[in-house]
């Protein structure tokens, strides 16, 4: 058999997807974390991992799906959010704009995995699936009563969920997450995966739908924010905290939608929560609200003197890391470029003016 005859779309996706291999899993898996340090690496949307200088490990909102993959489905159905909130029909063009970096399924360490709201670009089947399989049983599954309830009609054995709500407090080894308000106002207008759905004029339970998380490490906080627009009770938390990293859903809202945070959004957001570094995800994801993080850098510039700012915006890239305090005032992250290793052995061409 020739190798076009061998060759199918199948064999195609086998070969392709996903896009990074195991080349995140594997980097991630190798890292050693130094003592006092705590590393993070951007998996996409608002998909985090955390690691511990005790090598800890923590994914948040590991998500592995796609948005609109054909033009066949027309319309939203009436009570999809964004129907409820602009009046219209016409089906969002939400496609996937960033391949998939991470593999789930050959997560090999996992000490817990945090799902913020049951958004479907937050909680996923396959990264359920996937941790339930191939992590120690003792890996908790945690999240707000509807996350879990999701989990749970997946398959997930209620034993390994914790149902969270704000004010709580959950120790993972030397790691200690604790759980606080979300100001998410899209998740209150989503339809849960389940029989019950409130009437269109009641407004549901936050604190069931969604919450934020603060993780504690020995060498500083992460605040993730997950997909809260901005809110003046940030300044709450940023008094309640001492937060050294937050990460905020960033992102350019079509006519008519508000549903991320604006670059002055982010801006104010850093200011509320004191703290020193403020990071920008979920602009990358979506093709209709696909945001440049440059523009939070540019306003902030314009403004640290005036406002006094004492904290950096870092400008992240999906699947790059980031590494605490070490980075702490970096700005711009840019992937490995290579070429380490240059001259290290003698060049192989017939001159050397050929360079």
């Amino acid at each position: 058999m020739s190798k076009i005859d061998e060759t199918t779309e199948q064999t195609w996706k086998n070969q392709v997807f996903p896009e990074w291999g195991t080349w995140l899993n594997e980097e991630i898996d190798n890292t050693i974390v130094p003592k006092n340090k705590f590393m993070m690496w951007w998996l996409v949307n608002m998909g985090l991992w955390i690691k511990s200088d005790a090598q800890t490990n923590i994914a948040i909102d590991l998500w592995c799906g796609t948005g609109k993959t054909t033009h066949k489905l027309k319309e939203m159905s009436a009570r999809h959010q964004w129907a409820r909130l602009t009046g219209g029909r016409i089906i969002q063009p939400n496609l996937r704009s960033q391949p998939n970096v991470f593999n789930p399924f050959k997560i090999k360490k996992l000490d817990a995995f945090l799902v913020t709201h049951f958004h479907h670009d937050h909680i996923d089947l396959n990264a359920a699936a996937a941790v339930l399989k191939n992590t120690s049983a003792q890996t908790p599954f945690i999240g707000p009563k509807y996350v879990v309830q999701q989990w749970i009609d997946w398959g997930v054995p209620a034993n390994r969920c914790i149902t969270v709500k704000p004010g709580d407090t959950v120790k993972v080894k030397d790691i200690t997450i604790q759980v606080t308000d979300s100001f998410d106002r899209s998740v209150l207008i989503t339809d849960p995966d389940t029989k019950e759905l409130p009437p269109d004029d009641v407004v549901p339970e936050m604190d069931e739908r969604a919450v934020n998380f603060v993780i504690n490490t020995s060498a500083g906080t992460i605040y993730d924010a997950a997909d809260s627009h901005y809110c003046s009770y940030f300044a709450k938390h940023g008094q309640d905290f001492k937060i050294d990293v937050a990460t905020v859903a960033y992102g350019e809202n079509p006519i008519g939608v508000q549903d991320k945070m604006t670059s002055v959004d982010v801006l104010r957001t850093a200011e509320a929560l004191q703290t020193k570094v403020i990071i920008p995800l979920h602009w990358d994801i979506w093709s209709n609200m696909l945001a440049d993080p440059q523009e939070i850098e540019i306003l902030w510039d314009l403004r640290k003197k005036r406002f006094n700012y004492q904290f950096y915006p870092f400008l992240w890239l999906p699947g790059g890391s980031f590494t605490y305090p070490d980075d702490r005032t970096k700005i711009e992250y840019y992937h490995d470029r290579g070429f380490a290793d240059r001259y290290t052995y003698p060049v192989n061409l017939p001159y050397k003016s050929f360079l």
